[in-house]
């Protein structure tokens, strides 16, 4: 397993392994309920407390956790910390909660959080797992508001209900259907790709400037 500081732990899920945008994990939720930034908001909470949750479990309990069951003892950990946050949501957000609807329930079979438990929590101690859980739940919360702002603006022309473009604004309805889903990270995707491949070229052109200027000298 590749070593990594506590530092790594904590800020690559944010951004440079960000669970929805780099590595393509949690899907589901992110095309489904970012229609609105409340919702993406609160499914994105949501995750990260059973993350959270989860991830710290886990890496107390993983010496007395048989090899042989550890996916599905994983899987009943992680759909203890969901019905918590479900009853949570719908004591505190029920208008919310009923929004969400079952995709609540699916945060157990969420790969990106089965997965943290197999390739990290289970493996290092509590403080890094905790550490790792923060970042990755940061980095999906971050994802999910991404895709929600973009799509509620454009769909509803408000951003978390309060309206942008007054009454003569036009609002593209297609961006709240689940298609506004699928073209909106599309779109993100694209960005971010040309953003990464601007900033490689740069690097190399700065790299053979350097290079010529020592050949010079």
């Amino acid at each position: 397993m590749r070593e990594t500081t506590p530092k790594q732990d904590l800020f690559r899920g944010i951004w440079k392994e960000n669970p929805v945008l780099i590595q393509m994990l949690g899907l589901c939720p992110a095309l489904a309920v970012t229609n609105t930034v409340e919702n993406s908001l609160a499914m994105g909470v949501a995750t990260f407390f059973v993350l959270l949750g989860s991830s710290l479990s886990v890496s107390l309990l993983k010496k007395f956790i048989p090899g042989e069951v550890r996916i599905s003892t994983y899987i009943m950990i992680i759909a203890t910390f969901v019905t918590v946050a479900d009853m949570s949501l719908e004591a505190m957000v029920p208008v919310v909660h009923k929004k969400l609807g079952a995709f609540i329930a699916l945060i157990v079979v969420n790969c990106m959080i089965l997965g943290r438990q197999e390739a990290f929590a289970s493996k290092r101690p509590v403080g890094r797992a905790l550490l790792d859980a923060v970042g990755v739940g940061t980095g999906f919360m971050i994802a999910m508001v991404m895709m929600g702002g973009v799509r509620e603006i454009l769909g509803m022309g408000s951003f978390l209900n309060i309206p942008l473009f007054g009454d003569n604004y036009e609002p593209w309805v297609v961006m709240i259907l689940p298609a506004g889903g699928f073209l909106t990270l599309g779109f993100w995707l694209l960005g971010l790709n040309w953003w990464a491949e601007r900033k490689k070229q740069r690097q190399k052109v700065l790299a053979a400037r350097e290079s010529s200027e020592r050949r010079a000298a």
